[in-house]
């Protein structure tokens, strides 16, 4: 897949994981689950959630505990496979 083709099918991805104030332990079964079902998943950091770390930083952490690679990270959005 080109980068071009990447980029557009990040784009029209719906965000389908928010993290939130409960952090991104709450998340992982339900993020491990989804890219078992599909090749990208996009994932919204809520304000509640970064408290001083950055969404590039919880991307990171989260896709280390679901043995994933953040694709893309922009703003409050991440993208993983």
């Amino acid at each position: 897949m080109t980068s071009e083709a990447l980029q557009r099918e990040i784009h029209d991805l719906d965000v389908t994981v928010w993290v939130g104030k409960s952090g991104i332990e709450t998340v992982t079964d339900e993020l491990a689950d989804q890219l078992d079902d599909r090749k990208l998943v996009k994932i919204k950091f809520l304000r509640a959630a970064r408290g001083h770390a950055t969404a590039e930083e919880l991307a990171e952490d989260l896709a280390e505990k679901v043995n994933a690679d953040v694709v893309q990270s922009r703003g409050h959005t991440a993208v993983m496979h």
